[in-house]
């Protein structure tokens, strides 16, 4: 019986940058959904795990970071609010803020934390980042349950652009991935970028009008704050839940134009870096 000395050859999976215009290949995507799903279950399990307060924690960063501002911005420095108490309008500020910086922070160090998946197993590794993004989106949904009572203790009763609010949500999470494709895939070639990016969240929350109304810069600079792609939001996010002004359609326009920008620029980057994430992570 004669043995065949033929050997077979290895299958090579090749990463290469995607040509076109959308460097997102949603069937690529789809294909891989239930891991998707697996990684933001599994960053949820992991979040909460051996905790005793568990998912409070969702409602605890944002209310005492409301209690602390209304002390010292509401009360002490009088800090303008729109004609709105402080309270429910630094708290509904707060609320998109604290998801976009969770996100962008945990999408930000995602690829790292997850080095021994990379070298192991090809997948989209645009899911890592993802799936931490839509993570955070459990705890915005239960922090909003102290707005509504903020909102029910000061009489706030929305109109109809609170249909607006889905809307601003997938902003807010673009943004969150945007930022965090091009601060993860930077993070696996230098490694101090970790360090900058609670440093850049810091900053970038008091260029953000969390604490304070867009009213208080002059009306012809208020196109500057546009370029903070979360200035646009998070003002349009309290006119559309409280309803106390009408919605800027010019400063919420260039913010979305500015979080498309970043979305697709983070992706191409993305895509550029991505063949050598195995290799350097």
């Amino acid at each position: 019986m004669m043995v065949s000395k033929e050997k077979v050859a290895p299958s090579l999976t090749v990463i290469e940058p995607m040509k076109g215009r959308i460097p997102l290949d949603l069937k690529e995507i789809w294909k891989y959904r239930e891991l998707l799903y697996f990684l933001t279950k599994r960053e949820i399990q992991v979040r909460y795990k051996q905790t005793i307060l568990g998912g409070l924690w969702a409602i605890i960063q944002p209310l005492f970071a409301m209690v602390v501002f209304t002390l010292f911005f509401g009360r002490l420095a009088k800090m303008p609010s729109d004609g709105i108490p402080y309270p429910v309008f630094v708290y509904a500020g707060l609320l998109p803020w604290t998801y976009f910086a969770n996100a962008l922070s945990n999408s930000g160090n995602s690829l790292v934390g997850s080095a021994n998946l990379i070298s192991k197993v090809y997948f989209p590794r645009i899911i890592i980042p993802g799936s931490y993004a839509l993570a955070g989106l459990l705890d915005l949904f239960i922090a909003m349950i102290i707005l509504f009572a903020l909102m029910i203790f000061y009489q706030f009763i929305p109109d109809s652009c609170i249909l607006l609010f889905p809307f601003l949500i997938g902003l807010t999470f673009l943004c969150a991935v945007g930022v965090g494709l091009w601060l993860s895939a930077m993070n696996v070639q230098y490694r101090d970028i970790r360090y900058a990016i609670p440093f850049l969240i810091q900053l970038w929350m008091f260029v953000s009008p969390v604490i304070y109304p867009v009213s208080i810069i002059p009306r012809k600079y208020q196109w500057v704050l546009a370029l903070n792609p979360m200035g646009g939001v998070i003002d349009t996010y309290r006119a559309s839940i409280l309803g106390h002004k009408p919605i800027d359609w010019l400063l919420l326009g260039i913010s979305t134009v500015i979080i498309v920008i970043i979305f697709v620029g983070g992706m191409y980057y993305f895509k550029k870096m991505e063949r050598t994430f195995a290799d350097v992570v």
